[in-house]
């Protein structure tokens, strides 16, 4: 199985399992300006040069040995589930692809037949119900979780401890698992402990949004999308990530983690 979603610099200064719509893009772009300098011209999800990632075959070997021997900081990012499935849904549902396309092609067409979700158009400027919409896509990510139907669970609303666990499972060990809502905090942590052959200082980094402005902006509060019901929908899918990670499942509105993470019990859990 290897080690999919792990990218690693040039440098092999350090090591970063991917998990969708948890600042990926930016961790990304630290990266590869912590080896060259510069940023990438680009999504840094499309970069095929500069940088180390699982998918390209040529940088399997070296990642493999890199892991396998632990040479390198390794780290994730996570987020508040309840936040990463609206930006889920905004990003991939509703909104339009850098490529001028819907997501994966027949995806919102089927959503739309079977699951009756509005996902509007720039055309009426996104005019539809958020709020119910959302919450119909929320029994369709359950079912594909659940049931694998009507399709294969995607990455962009899989379980944040399942991307986390591929890392585990085949002999990987996480250094550092910071929280995308204490990004600096974490990310200075991640950097005070390695050597970069280029110094980043943090706070003239950019943050790189790829998926912003590609749809509707979010109109309510994050609490406004979570009755009862979509609450326990979150909850069964994403019951681990919770636990893991610290978030507060009761509260929807308190994106923040309610305490520290314990890696020794990540591993323990993420392995089992």
């Amino acid at each position: 199985m290897g080690y999919p979603g792990t990218w690693m610099t040039e440098s092999e200064s350090m090591v970063y399992r991917v998990v969708p719509k948890c600042a990926c893009s930016t961790i990304g772009q630290i990266m590869y300006f912590s080896d060259h300098g510069r940023f990438f011209d680009g999504d840094i999800h499309d970069a095929q040069e500069g940088l180390h990632k699982w998918g390209i075959e040529a940088s399997q070997a070296k990642i493999t040995a890199n892991v396998e021997a632990h040479k390198s900081f390794a780290f994730t990012c996570v987020r508040n589930p309840y936040t990463r499935i609206l930006s889920s849904f905004f990003d991939k549902i509703c909104g339009i692809q850098r490529n001028g396309r819907r997501y994966r092609g027949n995806l919102v067409p089927l959503l739309v037949q079977k699951y009756g979700i509005e996902v509007g158009s720039p055309e009426d400027g996104f005019d539809f119900d958020q709020i119910k919409s959302f919450r119909r896509f929320l029994l369709f990510a359950r079912d594909t979780i659940r049931w694998k139907k009507p399709m294969t669970p995607d990455i962009h609303w899989s379980a944040m401890s399942g991307h986390a666990a591929t890392f585990v499972v085949n002999g990987g060990r996480y250094d550092e698992i910071i929280w995308t809502e204490r990004f600096n905090e974490g990310m200075e942590k991640v950097l005070s402990r390695i050597e970069t052959p280029v110094p980043v200082k943090l706070d003239e980094i950019p943050r790189f949004n790829e998926s912003e402005g590609h749809g509707p902006k979010r109109a309510h509060a994050v609490e406004e999308y979570f009755d009862d019901l979509s609450m326990h929908l979150v909850y069964e899918i994403y019951k681990r990530d919770f636990q893991l990670f610290r978030y507060d499942f009761e509260n929807p509105g308190n994106k923040m983690p309610l305490g520290e993470i314990d890696l020794d019990e990540v591993h323990v859990k993420l392995a089992g």
